[in-house]
């Protein structure tokens, strides 16, 4: 009888399974009932639609699809890019040498790196390339991802690029080997005055701790007693990175961050108590653009009360991704947690799922005036209280304990089509390659500074921009003057040196940094007091009204170019 009924039973699953594989409707009413209906619809799309379907390429194409229904930050990366996905946070790379940024559908040669294959091939800043291995390479499908996806390749690899430049007709063609690309996290180091030690942290990856440690130890030797870690513009990265960082300047056990989702169980981070500078006064900076393992890190030195953070409200991203690998070399980031600071904060800025819009809170931030202004700061969580019972608040981005504005006094329309053109750029690049002899002799920032600042190199730019179709406007040249004139002699000092150099020379004029100058004058890095609220800076001394998000005039100290 057991055989007989095991026999009944193989011959029903049988023909049940032919008339579900013949009959629509009875597979129509599997999908409506049945508990995984997106795989019995690739089922039937594949046994019975029209014509032949590539269910893969299908299946790549729905699912980014669903996780942006989900948050912002769950992401699909094809197998083909996982690679290029990881690159950015890793110790080096093999690619063409160049930063670049994408507008109006093109890609803009922000930079060339010194020594690297663009350089040598010959590519400059300012360029715009629009074709990759004779293949037009401009329009909707010029994204961040598919330029490095073609940029990017084994070492010792050829590829063909095809670029405009500015003021020549036709397109001009060269042949890139490409070549191992460092990536450095810490990308400045030096003292700002006999006692103050500065890092510039441009993100948070493999070898950051390692990098701050050899950067802390250099300052050390020069004796430093009080700290600036510029967090500016970085966008993040590993959070044990960050949490790494924290605990160099946290006495033990001392709350870091904590992690916590539906199903994943809270996690905390602590600090050892192994940290080599527990106790030096420190300020943390951050911006719009400083976000993930940046707001981990100020979060943590915030709450406990450990700096004083300056600068203007962070990014507000406050989500773990767990990557997930399928069989084929894909793979996702799944947002599986949030993270929470010692106070218990989650920072994360609203967004609703599945809606656009989150990405355009930075441009509606600039337009209510919060870049100018810390009273229009709108928070929309909860308010909390660090250790010593100071206020502070969740719900979008880490609020610094002391606001310094957005500096656009000087803008004008003139600057703005410099800054954008590329213009100043190529200026920069071929007054550099014209004077590299002399410019090499020079041997600090500061004598370099004071040299370009006697060639009058704003001069010599509005002459070359007007012989190359910016046409010479006086009277804005002379309001903008200061800002054209740190904006070129910036990269001139990029090109002939390298980038600590070049964040050294913007920060001799940044407001910022005289600010934390004055902070470490009267001693107050460590907050010591309850506040009822932040800092209010109701007037900014040095903003005037917002003149246009893409002129102003601080986006010259970002470094966060795609680099391929």
């Amino acid at each position: 009888m057991p055989l007989l009924m095991a026999v009944c039973t193989v011959i029903g699953i049988f023909i049940g399974t032919f008339f579900a594989k013949h009959f629509s409707s009875n597979r129509l009413n599997i999908i409506n009932s049945g508990s995984n209906r997106l795989n019995n619809l690739l089922q039937i799309i594949d046994d019975q639609y029209v014509d032949k379907v590539n269910l893969d390429s299908l299946v790549e194409r729905t699912i980014p699809q669903i996780l942006s229904d989900l948050d912002p930050h769950s992401v699909y990366i094809s197998a083909k890019d996982v690679q290029t996905a990881n690159d950015d946070l890793s110790g080096s790379f093999s690619g063409v040498g160049i930063e670049f940024v994408i507008r109006e559908d093109t890609i803009h040669i922000q930079g060339v790196i010194k020594n690297g294959p663009a350089e040598r091939a010959g590519l400059l800043a300012g360029d715009k390339i629009v074709s990759v291995d004779d293949s037009l390479f401009v329009g909707k499908q010029v994204t961040n991802e598919e330029a490095m996806h073609r940029l990017k390749g084994p070492k010792d690899t050829k590829v063909k690029i095809g670029v405009m430049r500015y003021g020549e007709t036709g397109v001009k063609y060269f042949t890139v080997t490409r070549g191992e690309i460092p990536m450095h996290s810490v990308t400045a180091t030096y003292m700002l005055d006999d006692e103050t030690g500065y890092i510039h942290v441009k993100n948070f990856g493999d070898n950051t701790y390692a990098e701050l440690l050899i950067a802390l130890a250099q300052l050390s030797q020069e004796g430093f007693s009080n700290l600036i870690i510029d967090l500016r513009d970085n966008t993040g990265g590993y959070l044990q990175a960050a949490v790494r960082m924290a605990n160099e300047f946290l006495p033990k056990n001392k709350l870091i961050v904590y992690t916590e989702g539906r199903k994943s169980p809270r996690e905390n981070y602590r600090s050892d108590g192994r940290g080599s500078y527990q106790t030096i006064p420190l300020i943390v900076l951050i911006n719009e653009t400083s976000a993930s393992a940046s707001e981990i890190f100020a979060g943590a030195m915030q709450d406990n009360d450990r700096a004083t953070i300056i600068g203007r409200r962070s990014f507000g991203k406050g989500l773990v991704q767990q990557p997930l690998e399928f069989t084929d070399g894909s793979m996702i980031r799944l947002t599986v947690a949030r993270y929470y600071t010692p106070s218990g904060r989650c920072i994360q800025k609203p967004y609703v799922p599945g809606e656009t819009g989150y990405e355009d809170d930075l441009i509606t931030r600039y337009e209510h005036g919060e870049f100018f202004s810390q009273d229009s700061i709108k928070h929309t969580g909860p308010a909390y209280h660090t250790g010593i019972g100071r206020l502070v608040y969740g719900g979008g981005g880490i609020t610094p304990d002391i606001f310094v504005p957005e500096d656009t006094l000087g803008i004008t329309s003139y600057y703005r089509n410099a800054s954008m053109s590329g213009l100043i750029l190529q200026f920069a690049f071929k007054y550099t390659d014209e004077n590299r002899k002399k410019l090499n002799n020079i041997g600090t920032m500061e004598e370099l500074s004071k040299y370009l600042v006697g060639q009058n190199t704003v001069e010599q730019f509005a002459a070359y921009a007007d012989k190359h179709g910016l046409q010479r406007r006086n009277l804005m040249i002379q309001k903008s003057h200061s800002l054209l004139e740190r904006y070129i002699n910036s990269r001139i000092i990029y090109n002939i040196m390298d980038e600590d150099a070049w964040i050294q020379y913007l920060n001799a004029s940044d407001p910022v940094i005289t600010k934390c100058l004055e902070v470490f004058k009267n001693k107050a890095a460590f907050p010591t007091k309850p506040a009822d609220e932040p800092q209010k800076n109701k007037k900014a001394a040095r903003s005037s009204k917002p003149g246009g998000l893409a002129g102003n005039e601080t986006r010259l100290r970002t470094t966060s170019f795609i680099t391929v």
